[in-house]
């Protein structure tokens, strides 16, 4: 605990860390106020009593999206959205650069190509608001906070139908995600860590309290329970840390030749530098489960429009909707390990590395260079991408796993799947760039022992 307290110090003597954390934390207040800011034509009061009223009702889609913009879908806020539409654009943007020419030459040309490539991400991502502002509002006057008077709710002010309801909101609605994005880019620039990285944790940890309470208070166990439960999540979480951590180490030696003596006598002298390529266990990260997760929900989305609600074709459908049901994470796992070796495949370029390595003077100990270092590299990426995408499975049907033991159904969500993934990655990311301030002013690191090794 004294090494702790030291580390901490350490931490707040450094005036540009210091000041980037500050920056930080006041950026994540303006995003947790603004994700209580009604719309126009909503009445706060009556929608935090019927939060308070369905606390334990959040399932499927909707209890994922709430969590990522931290209650902001529930609420009806100027920050409904959240940042889910950035992150679309940015996977769009991702995968258009493996097919369009156009945008391959522009991740190539440095700075300036990715400065480009940001506008269209930023541009992409007005477009999918408008889209999905009308889509989301729909949503919320159907289902969400339906419009019934009989239901003893008077979420709105003026009924919902109004146009001066629908245009303002849906105006507010794309700007409160380009403001979040506004801030995820500066925390990036000025703060500490991704910025869209640490709104999205921030918005999942904001429901832990109230899981923590909701657990607590059905535990009838004295609280036994509670404890089992918190040390399961304590374990759950070295186990992800090991995932996003481990890594497969292929050594490398690099050859540099010098010529000395005089110029009537030149002797070379070949030098070798031996390093390595740490290959991931989970190169893919939470990019599998988060496209897994899109398809699974569009079945039972597009069922609820077009079948009736008495239908077995439907009830199956609604099942594929519900994450703590067999056929959902049966078939959620399954493409799981799918999408783990295809976006594996398509952002680990051994080609490209096998190149540069050639290029560099670089070379694999008993490996020719060229081909078979590539046929190497990707021989080694497969064999590992199999047990990482089985890990990656069993971390995304934890939640329904743990459900089965009792666990209450809010707290579950956080055993595993992308929230504790994005959490965990998210975490590691930022304490590794304040490790970097603190050895670079000659302290210890945040995970060794604190005490300062200032001269």
């Amino acid at each position: 605990m004294k090494g702790f307290i030291q580390t901490l110090q350490n931490i707040w003597n450094i005036k540009e860390l210091r000041q980037k954390l500050l920056l930080t934390f006041a950026l994540l207040l303006v995003y947790r106020f603004g994700s209580y800011v009604p719309l126009p034509g909503v009445d706060i009061n009556e929608v935090n009593r019927f939060i308070e009223d369905q606390a334990h009702s959040k399932t499927g889609i909707l209890g994922l999206l709430n969590s990522f913009t931290g209650g902001s879908f529930s609420r009806a806020s100027i920050l409904a959205l959240g940042i889910m539409p950035y992150i679309s654009a940015s996977i769009v943007v991702q995968l258009m650069g493996l097919a369009v020419p156009s945008i391959q030459k522009l991740q190539k040309e440095g700075e300036s190509g990715r400065n480009k490539v940001n506008q269209i991400t930023r541009w992409l991502t007005i477009g999918i608001c408008l889209v999905q502002a009308p889509a989301y509002l729909t949503l919320t006057t159907s289902q969400i906070l339906p419009y019934d008077p009989s239901s003893g709710y008077a979420f709105y002010l003026l009924p919902p139908s109004n146009f001066w309801f629908w245009f303002p909101s849906i105006i507010i609605l794309v700007t409160g995600t380009i403001f979040a994005m506004w801030l995820g880019e500066k925390i990036t620039d000025k703060g500490i860590g991704n910025g869209i990285s640490i709104l999205i944790m921030v918005g999942i940890l904001a429901d832990l309290p109230r899981a923590l309470m909701n657990s607590f208070e059905t535990d009838t166990s004295g609280g036994m329970f509670f404890l089992l439960e918190i040390l399961g999540l304590i374990l759950v979480i070295a186990f992800c840390i090991m995932i996003v951590s481990a890594v497969r180490k292929v050594p490398v030696q690099y050859v540099r030749r010098a010529q000395t003596g005089s110029s009537s006598y030149i002797r070379s002298v070949t030098d070798s530098v031996r390093s390595y390529i740490p290959l991931k266990v989970n190169a893919a990260g939470v990019m599998p489960i988060i496209f897994a997760q899109a398809i699974m929900f569009l079945p039972g989305t597009i069922a609820s429009y077009f079948l009736d609600g008495d239908s077995r074709i439907q009830q199956f459908f609604v099942k594929m909707a519900d994450p703590f049901t067999f056929e959902y994470n049966l078939i959620f796992g399954l493409l799981i390990i799918v999408f783990t070796f295809f976006y594996t495949a398509i952002t680990i370029p051994v080609n490209q590395m096998a190149e540069d390595l050639k290029r560099n003077g670089g070379i694999i100990p008993g490996i020719k260079p060229g081909r078979e270092t590539a046929n190497y590299l990707d021989d080694i990426l497969s064999k590992i991408t199999l047990p990482g995408a089985f890990l990656l499975t069993l971390v995304a049907i934890l939640p329904a796993l743990v459900r089965l033991l009792g666990v209450e159904q809010s707290l579950a969500m956080f055993f595993g799947g992308t929230s504790l993934l994005i959490m965990v990655s998210v975490i590691l990311d930022t304490v590794q760039q304040i490790n970097t301030y603190l050895l670079n002013q000659h302290y210890d690191g945040m995970m060794a022992s604190g005490r300062t090794s200032r001269k």
